[in-house]
């Protein structure tokens, strides 16, 4: 999907014991895509939220500080503020 210019939001809890966040990171990886904007912290609220890097194509790889396997349920806030600014296409 990503190479046709639709954007992409893949992310883990890094806190999921089912699924960790380390896998989906490798597997992002192996993808082998340039990377736009390098590993970094993103915040809410002055505080660190998570971390996010950007890939060509589209392609955005998150994590949400304190997040479980389902992500939302644990860190609603959090959540939301990740999916409206990556919506909104704006940086996390």
């Amino acid at each position: 999907m990503t190479l046709k210019g639709y954007p992409a939001l893949v992310y883990s809890g890094d806190h999921d014991s089912a699924v960790p966040f380390l896998g989906t990171q490798s597997w992002v990886r192996s993808l082998n895509f340039p990377i736009v904007d390098e590993w970094r912290a993103w915040h809410l609220d002055g505080q660190s939220a998570g971390f996010t890097i950007t890939y060509t194509n589209n392609l955005t790889f998150a994590t949400v500080k304190g997040g479980g396997h389902t992500a939302p349920e644990f860190q609603p806030e959090r959540c939301l503020a990740m999916f409206r600014r990556w919506v909104c296409r704006e940086p996390l």
